[in-house]
């Protein structure tokens, strides 16, 4: 994606477009020639608003005024976009920052698009209304290159498929006539990993309790908002609580909450019989929290660090990152080489920077050291997103492996399939409320998301037979 983009240069091969022969110094090279790409990590400047990120590098083409914002009105309501224009990138949730994404490769003449695992973020109703976009797309004679892990999708949407694994393309596949299974066989080389958990290993002691969690916010346009409202919630040893949610509706506040990154306006946070409501961020993490953020790019790693530094990150004064109260470089160093041994981080040594690494292994390094301190509660927000089958199979069987062992775990995904498979109790989160909880054993992804969009609330139940009855257009 990176040589379509113009990003690095090919050490050899040809890129033909439209029968002729294209060669890429830069990103402006690519753009020339109609190709846009949307980044698996966004590429969106946070204190600037929608309007100017789109615009920029592109002000020759409509100016920055009127004219711009029209034909950005013009595009958003053409593809069902719902973008707002003034809005600040720092106040949108992930599933909003990639419509903006998609516009702005649509407003610069795209006639290729790359879509690299555009669907990570959103629930099965958006997902459906984002291959509704592309159909419209190809329809007036555009190219999409999707890119996805998700193999049910890519059968869904594609009109052909290659497989690509370690760098080489293993295989095409006639999307009419392959199944998910042999796809899945031809990218890993085995069957597809399930996020099944079998066994129970909930216990009646309680690790995290969360009891009337009230935090305010001041949106945009300087009203006071609640974004927690009256959030009460118990995790006991061994258990998996998952919360299900459109992006943007308080998961990522209630984290933060938790984590110490945010100060709750009232309500009260113990952990393992010790309130923790008001207690620093550091005093968390030593006292045995362990946070798998849902953005690794800008909470999880420091990218121009090597990966022994990034080991040291949020346990800076816990063994064996310090000793004495003085770090201890050599030990943090065995220790990533371990790490990278367990947990399978595919690099060239300890020595080279997080941003060399693909999306999978950055991931596999965060829950590595996650994990290293045996946690007593680990928030996992979107532990998967965005990495390959192989990496997502690993880190299931972490997380069920430590659940085994009597780790609480608070899990957030957009991924309902991991949600259900993973959990062993459900809640749905809806405008900073706890609207609706539902057996895992039972629920359909397709009933999980209607709860989501506001549609259901209360103890959901499964009917055979019962279609889900939201288009999941709204409330976005």
């Amino acid at each position: 994606m990176k040589i379509l983009y113009g990003m690095q240069k090919p050490d050899e091969g040809t890129i033909t477009i439209d029968g002729d022969q294209a060669v890429f110094h830069s990103p402006a090279d690519a753009i020339a020639r109609g190709i846009g790409m949307v980044h698996q990590h966004f590429m969106l400047a946070d204190n600037l608003t929608v309007l100017e990120n789109v615009v920029l590098g592109g002000e020759k083409l409509y100016g920055i005024g009127a004219k711009a914002r029209n034909k950005i009105k013009e595009i958003s309501d053409a593809y069902g976009l719902g973008v707002r224009p003034d809005a600040l990138v720092e106040d949108l949730g992930v599933a909003d920052r990639q419509r903006v994404e998609i516009l702005k490769v649509l407003y610069r003449g795209a006639r290729t698009l790359i879509l690299d695992e555009p669907t990570a973020v959103l629930v099965p109703q958006e997902v459906e209304a984002l291959f509704d976009n592309l159909r419209e797309l190809k329809a007036e004679g555009l190219t999409v290159i999707f890119i996805s892990h998700k193999l049910g999708e890519v059968l869904k949407v594609a009109d052909e498929i290659t497989v690509i694994r370690r760098g080489t393309t293993v295989g095409t596949a006639d999307p009419k006539t392959t199944t998910s299974k042999q796809l899945a066989e031809l990218m890993v080389g085995s069957e597809l990993p399930s996020p099944e958990t079998r066994e129970s290993t909930v216990t009646d002691v309680a690790m995290l309790k969360v009891a009337g969690l009230q935090l305010a916010a001041t949106d945009p346009d300087g009203v006071v908002r609640d974004v927690l409202s009256n959030v009460s919630f118990t995790i006991h040893k061994g258990e998996v609580l998952g919360i299900a949610g459109v992006e943007g509706n308080g998961q990522a506040e209630l984290v933060e909450a938790i984590m110490g990154m945010r100060d709750p306006d009232g309500g009260v946070i113990t952990l393992d019989d010790i309130d923790i409501s008001h207690a620093p961020t550091r005093k968390r993490r030593e006292s045995g929290v362990g946070y798998i953020p849902e953005d690794r790019h800008r909470h999880g790693l420091l990218l121009e660090a090597p990966l022994w530094e990034n080991r040291i990150l949020g346990h800076v004064t816990e063994r064996p990152n310090s000793k004495g109260g003085l770090l201890d470089n050599r030990a943090a160093r065995v220790d990533t080489e371990r790490i990278v041994r367990e947990y399978d981080v595919r690099t060239p040594g300890i020595d080279v920077t997080a941003a060399s690494l693909s999306g999978g292994n950055q991931q596999k390094l965060i829950v590595g050291r996650e994990m290293s301190h045996t946690p007593k509660l680990l928030i996992a927000a979107h532990p998967t997103r965005g990495v390959d089958v192989g990496a997502q199979a690993q880190i299931w069987d972490q997380i069920r492996e430590a659940r085994r062992e009597g780790l609480a775990v608070l899990l957030i995904s957009a991924d309902l399939d991991e949600l259900i498979g993973l959990s062993d109790t459900l809640r749905v989160m809806y405008r900073g409320r706890l609207v609706a909880d539902a057996d895992p054993a039972t629920i359909t992804p397709e009933e999980l998301g209607s709860a989501m969009t506001g549609a259901a609330s209360g103890h959901l139940e499964h009917v055979e037979g019962e279609e889900s009855g939201t288009d999941g257009g709204e409330d976005r």
